[in-house]
């Protein structure tokens, strides 16, 4: 696959502290680039010495979802910039690399320039359409310093990304890459399939979108948040071959035929039960995972909750909508709705099973 970043500058990866607040910057010469693969917007981190093709961060980004900003939480003696999403707690942090534009050497600095660079990739993360040839080549204009590096210097004791932390060099990644692209650099975050069938939920509906301009009234968790790895393989070790075989069903037939290596997906049954529960840990770890529980959490914040609840058989309160006026409920009350649904079907079903039995 070939492929042509939409923008790309100078940047480096930072350690975050969570119980200090301090951000440690990690030496490796970086590059941040944005791409689109079948409308797909894909958000990356790569070494300098790696190819386009082999990024160490690959973050597919829904619409909306995520927002790249300064870093403003704690003070830091670089230029840093946090990558952050509304339907989870999860951030990444990058420091930027090039020579500092500040007439003083304020390493902290951020220059209009700088701080463009965070807006061209913001928008892009939007949805927007942006003309980021035109961006680009606005910003090189009359800084003769953007393709120098600072110097990488860890300063962990004084909360900071270095003092050399600067910069954001954008820069052509070979023949095949450009800035901006040829269509003028317009990025369209679609949606992989569970989240195309989801929106299709959502634009069905009065208003289109759901009430995603509506604030939210109450915070709660994500399904991100809640169904991690941790969590969910920890469930799988413990869970039975009949518990095994039924989320199999689940998984697409193409994977199964791959991890058994036979075009046809029913030999899964000649499977181990080691061996499935492998298959069925690689999805769970899997970043499409847990991308698709961001899709589903973002599509219940905003409105979704009745048409999900109704496709997924998961009854819950008032049909999902606020007791008056007949809007769906929203924001945390909506994700928090549609667990107890689940609680509840989970429940019902025990008590069935032990009237079974005791019959």
């Amino acid at each position: 696959m070939s492929i042509e970043p939409i923008i790309t500058f100078k940047a480096g990866q930072c350690d975050l502290d969570e119980s200090t607040g301090k951000v440690r910057p990690e030496s490796t010469p970086g590059y941040v680039y944005l791409y689109s693969d079948e409308d797909l917007l894909h958000f990356c981190w790569r070494p300098r010495d790696a190819t386009l093709e082999a990024p160490e961060l690959d973050l597919i980004m829904f619409p909306t979802d995520g927002s790249f900003v300064p870093y403003q939480n704690k003070p830091v003696n670089g230029r840093v910039f946090v990558l952050k999403f509304s339907s989870s707690s999860t951030r990444h942090l990058f420091w930027l690399q090039s020579k500092s534009q500040s007439p003083s050497g304020n390493a902290a600095y951020f220059s209009p320039r700088d701080l463009k660079i965070g807006e061209v990739v913001n928008s892009l993360l939007q949805g927007e359409e942006v003309d980021v040839q035109q961006a680009v080549s606005e910003m090189r204009t009359g800084h003769s310093n953007e393709d120098e590096d600072a110097d990488m210097e860890d300063v962990e004791g004084q909360g900071g990304a270095g003092p050399g932390a600067t910069g954001g060099d954008i820069r052509e990644e070979g023949e095949g890459s450009r800035e901006g692209g040829a269509d003028g650099g317009r990025a369209t975050g679609s949606n992989l399939d569970a989240q195309s069938i989801i929106q299709n939920f959502l634009n069905s509906m009065p208003g289109g979108s759901g009430n995603r301009n509506q604030p939210q009234q109450k915070l709660f968790t994500t399904l991100q948040d809640l169904l991690t790895p941790t969590a969910t393989v920890s469930w799988l070790s413990a869970a039975s071959e009949g518990t095994v075989d039924q989320v199999m069903q689940y998984l697409p037939s193409n994977l199964v035929a791959l991890a058994t290596e036979d075009d046809d997906a029913s030999v899964s049954q000649s499977l181990s039960l080691a061996e499935k529960k492998r298959l069925v840990e690689r999805v769970l770890r899997s970043p499409q995972f847990s991308q698709s529980l961001a899709s589903l959490t973002i599509a219940l914040r905003d409105g979704g909750l009745p048409s999900i609840s109704e496709a997924l058989n998961v009854p819950v309160q008032n049909g999902g909508y606020m007791r008056r006026g007949g809007v769906p409920l929203g924001g945390g009350e909506a994700v928090e709705a549609f667990l107890n649904g689940v609680k509840d079907v989970v429940a019902d079903e025990g008590k069935k099973e032990d009237d079974m039995e005791t019959d």
